[in-house]
């Protein structure tokens, strides 16, 4: 078992940067990757970016790319999001989840998951 924590989610605006951490407890957590998901009220839960067990690999979504950047620390067992010239369209809860497959886009790829936690962005 892991158990996930996201933190950071606040009210910004647009332009604005904003880190998101995800702390892990419970199993051996270098033996995962992680991903990074979002969902907006009314839409499905959308792929963010992933990183390997290791954090030498990661993947990012297009609409993020060049914005957000994924990375971990497995001493401090954190996976972080650095958000920035955060748009509107990126108002979300956040989760953060952890896999053990090979292919980090689907949700269902993943076994264990955070409560979420909220970003805001205004105009």
């Amino acid at each position: 078992q892991v158990q996930l924590v996201e933190s950071g989610g606040e009210l910004v605006q647009a332009g604005d940067s904003l880190r998101l951490s995800c702390t892990a407890s419970g199993r051996t957590f270098s033996n995962y990757a992680v991903g990074w998901f979002r969902q907006a009220p009314g839409k499905e839960r959308e792929f963010v970016a992933g990183i390997s067990r290791t954090g030498r690999s990661t993947v990012h979504a297009d609409s993020v790319k060049g914005r957000f950047t994924i990375s971990r620390d497995n001493a401090k067992n954190t996976v972080a999001l650095q958000m920035n010239s955060l748009k509107p369209e990126d108002t979300a809860v956040y989760y953060c989840a952890t896999t053990e497959a090979n292919t980090w886009s689907s949700p269902r790829n993943y076994n264990y998951w955070g409560q979420g936690t909220p970003v805001t962005v205004s105009s």
